[in-house]
């Protein structure tokens, strides 16, 4: 697939790193320029565009920034992105470390759920709650005993089988997480973000989880 990376850090890049080894044609931006991700392009063979041309053509378009840059992302962003394309949102609210106080939020709308307003489009919710290295070696072949699961979340089955299917190659079983409006139980402070289980725990973490979420998520 054609897919364009806007965030070149930590899931941004490894993300690079996965998906074009596994063939897929891959555009990444970030915020300070094409010319600042020279290495990251030498490394994958991925090609560097400014944000603004991130999503041309793409098929999948991943939204990896901190939370608090979504509003300030080019107008039109995802115009020219390929019929039908999957926008998939990794993004995490972090208030006191990184974010500030984003008001929609705070008032209780979940994460995701403000990112689709802000981008004008439905996002599917994945990878938010996997450290980036693991991105890099904690995929497991189909079937193994070991393998990790991570949840998904969205309002459109078609966009998150896609998703699915992505989580599969990269070695990953996807776990269906409901709409994006339940995405907040995937989000920092649920039992499940940042947990490594298997399909089953995945579901079972989901379950457990509370609107009134631990205080570490606002670290």
């Amino acid at each position: 697939m054609k897919i364009g990376i806007i965030g070149a850090g930590n899931i941004g890049g490894n993300l690079t790193r996965r998906l074009t080894a596994l063939g897929h044609d891959v555009s990444v931006a970030n915020s300070r320029g094409p010319e600042t991700l020279a290495d990251l392009v030498a490394e994958t063979g991925a090609t560097a565009v400014p944000a603004g041309e991130a999503a041309r053509g793409a098929e999948v378009v991943i939204v990896t920034v901190p939370q608090k840059n979504v509003p300030d992302l080019p107008a039109g962003l995802l115009d020219g992105a390929a019929d039908g394309a999957v926008v998939i949102d990794t993004g995490n609210y972090y208030p006191q470390q990184r974010d500030g106080r984003i008001a929609g939020i705070e008032d209780g709308t979940p994460e995701s759920v403000w990112v689709a307003a802000q981008l004008g489009r439905p996002v599917v919710k994945a990878f938010n709650g996997i450290y980036a290295d693991h991105l890099l070696d904690g995929g497991r072949p189909a079937g193994a005993d070991d393998r990790r699961a991570l949840p998904v979340a969205g309002d459109d089955e078609e966009a998150k089988q896609v998703v699915l299917a992505l989580l599969d190659e990269l070695g990953f079983d996807g776990v269906d997480a409901g709409p994006l409006a339940d995405s907040w139980r995937q989000q920092p402070g649920t039992p499940v973000y940042g947990a490594s289980a298997d399909a089953d725990g995945i579901r079972s973490l989901l379950a457990d989880a509370s609107p009134d979420r631990t205080p570490e998520w606002r670290a």
